[in-house]
């Protein structure tokens, strides 16, 4: 996780939700990019012949959301109380997105061995088990776990209500108000 401090909330605003009501401003911002990754290695045995082989798959999977970077408006300068308010604000879309991560691992782990730990090897010409493992894994597999991960859009809504953001832009004895003039 990375900190911004250097963008301005108007910038933030641009780049903020799209359904910000109108005259409302984003004090902080925290953007996590669903990312899925696989290493695969397959141990493969060729027939005398060269043209058949019987291949086991061996699969890792890296997920998350990466980069994720926690933006505080520029205009609350670091230790004040507007600042702390909005960052604390955004630790929660962190936690939001870590308590995601774990809701998420176990499906994921099973419904991935329920496809690919079989009772025996994959068979076929020399060299289609690796081709095919890379197309399923491109075409159905990477976003499938997009979509999970996605999902954590609801977790956030559930931050981002209309009495949270008046809560912090009224917070800290006008401070934040005062700062966005």
């Amino acid at each position: 996780m990375t900190l911004d401090t250097r963008t301005s909330y108007r910038s933030l605003t641009l780049i903020g939700p799209r359904n910000m009501p109108a005259g409302k401003q984003v004090l902080g911002l925290t953007r996590g990019t669903a990312t899925v990754r696989f290493e695969s290695r397959i141990t493969a045995y060729t027939d005398p012949g060269g043209r058949w082989e019987c291949a086991s798959p061996q699969l890792t999977v890296t997920y998350g959301f990466s980069p994720m970077t926690v933006y505080v408006a520029r205009e609350f300068p670091p230790g004040s109380c507007a600042y702390r308010e909005i960052h604390e604000h955004e630790l929660r879309h962190v936690r939001a997105y870590q308590a995601h991560l774990r809701s998420i691992e176990q499906e994921l782990a099973d419904t991935l061995t329920r496809r690919f730990v079989t009772d025996g090897p994959w068979r076929g010409p020399v060299g289609q088990a690796r081709a095919r493992l890379q197309q399923e894994l491109e075409e159905r597999w990477a976003p499938y776990i997009r979509r999970e991960l996605n999902k954590v859009d609801a977790a956030q809504a559930l931050i981002d209500t209309p009495e949270e953001y008046a809560r912090v832009s009224g917070s800290c004895g006008g401070e934040v108000k005062r700062l966005t003039r």
